[in-house]
């Protein structure tokens, strides 16, 4: 190549080059700009890779053929071709993952892990072990075409020193070149991994602030790449349990307003009702009823289970119970209807509910009450201080729509009776131990604190619940009501 003019050799060279440039937008378009994003980066490694060789391929053939350039000078020049077009090729590359993540940055979307995972310390390696052989290669061939030269030109001490001097210089100039490719590599791919960081954290920062309206893109299938399509399933799943949240609220203000704000004022009667659900809803139920004649009707009832779904059987039950009322006879009359209507909508389902329904006549003195597989209420008598259960027959709910139901009845009662009728969660509430609170510990609270007012009761009762548990959490819904008999 020395022999030919430095034009006709720079024309040789610009030509295929020039092509090569020609070429790249309609390859770039083709192979990179509709590729996904991972793929485009690798394409653009290709094609920046493969055009210089391509075009060095040529000048090789071209110089061979029409100026008999010897082999060996072609094959050093298409082997620099290839080392300075792999380090551009890499640069480009990581510059094009650069633009793809600003891209996905701008415009979001719910991206998913990559499916196969490229790990980053495979990238290192490849691009470590193959700048270190272009590195050898290089200064190898220039030692050895050196020492060649030194054979033939050193043959004084002077000419010697000078060639050293040479030899040296153009060992550190190639090395000073190589270096700042290698760290521009190293800049260009730091630069890389602070956007997906910075991206990473962005999210993250406002996901624990509460804000669930933007992902991580994903746009490389290494690391950062699967932490991002995780972390975007985790935004999935966290907006998902979000609208669930709030839709659990709703119905828990709609199954708060189902239940009584007050009881209703009755001279001789003195009430007070409530119900604690483990979850955000339950399947306890409690409910004043406003009879005939004047007459009072209470009813509590347990849907089996708890949660949204025990929720809406009760809810169904409500409705069933309150529509019965309007053509209330007897306390069983109005079981068997409800009985008979919860079984149509919901037998199929297999749900049932126990409940106790009890009438109150003040002006008669006279109690009613019709058992649904409930827990018997429970009443006190403060003269003789005895415990008796307004006890009775009668299976659930919705279990059989043919069941049959019976009312029970009890005149006149003393001054001061309490009356409780709550749920199971009362009496099998644990502690820490897995001791139940039991029906004793109850009877127990009414005795000693018949005295006070229905509220009042109430209040100890929860209370005495709540220190009995001592911070282990509620395992089933809650409800009692206390009626005191002045």
């Amino acid at each position: 190549m020395e022999s030919l003019p430095p034009v006709w050799l720079g024309v040789s060279i610009l030509v295929p080059f020039g092509l090569a440039l020609l070429v790249r937008p309609r390859l770039e378009a083709r192979y990179i700009l509709s590729a996904a994003p991972a793929q485009a980066t690798k394409n653009q490694f290709g094609v920046d890779l493969a055009l210089p060789l391509a075009a060095g391929t040529l000048v090789v053939i071209f110089n061979r053929v029409v100026h008999g350039f010897p082999m060996g000078s072609g094959l050093s020049l298409l082997l620099g071709i290839l080392i300075l077009a792999f380090f551009l090729a890499l640069d480009t590359a990581l510059a094009r993952e650069r633009q793809l993540i600003h891209t996905a940055t701008t415009t979001p979307s719910a991206a998913t892990p990559p499916k196969r995972l490229y790990p980053m310390t495979r990238r290192f390696s490849l691009v470590a072990v193959a700048a270190t052989l272009c590195v050898t290669l290089v200064i190898s061939l220039v030692i050895l075409r050196d020492f060649a030269w030194l054979a033939e030109a050193a043959n004084t001490a002077e000419r010697i020193e000078t060639a050293q001097r040479s030899v040296l210089v153009e060992v550190l100039f190639i090395m000073i070149i190589l270096l700042g490719m290698v760290t521009n590599l190293i800049i260009s791919y730091s630069k890389n991994l602070h956007l997906l960081f910075q991206n990473e954290t962005r999210v993250l920062e406002q996901v624990s602030n509460g804000d669930l309206s933007r992902f991580v893109p994903v746009t490389t299938n290494d690391e950062f790449g699967f932490i991002a399509g995780h972390t975007n399933t985790m935004i999935r799943g966290l907006r998902h349990r979000s609208r669930l949240v709030s839709a659990l609220k709703v119905a828990e203000e709609v199954q708060q307003n189902l239940l009584p704000l007050r009881p209703p004022r009755i001279a001789g009667v003195d009430l007070a009702g409530v119900s604690q659900y483990c979850d955000e809803t339950g399947g306890d139920y409690f409910d004043y009823l406003e009879l005939p004649d004047g007459r009072l009707g209470i009813i509590v009832a347990d849907a089996a289970d708890h949660g949204i779904g025990s929720a809406l059987h009760m809810a169904t039950a409500r409705a069933f119970m309150r529509f019965a009322a309007h053509h209330y006879r007897h306390p069983a009359d109005l079981m068997e209807v409800v009985n008979r209507d919860l079984t149509c909508d919901g037998g199929a389902t297999g749900r049932f509910i126990t409940a106790f329904f009890l009438e109150i006549d003040v002006s008669g003195r006279r109690l009613r009450w019709s058992r649904a597989g409930h827990e018997p209420a429970l009443v006190f008598d403060p003269t003789t201080r005895q415990f008796s259960a307004l006890d009775g027959k009668g299976i659930a709910l919705g279990v059989d729509e043919t069941a049959s139901y019976r009312s029970s009845e009890k005149k006149d009662w003393s001054a001061g009776s309490i009356i409780l009728i709550g749920t199971d969660g009362i009496h099998e509430a644990r502690n820490t131990d897995g001791e139940y609170f039991g029906h004793q510990r109850l009877r127990d609270l009414i005795a000693q604190h018949h005295e006070e007012d229905a509220e009042a009761i109430k209040e100890i009762i929860l209370e005495a619940v709540d220190a009995f548990r001592d911070g282990f959490p509620m395992e089933d819904d809650l409800t009692l009501v206390a009626i005191k008999l002045r």
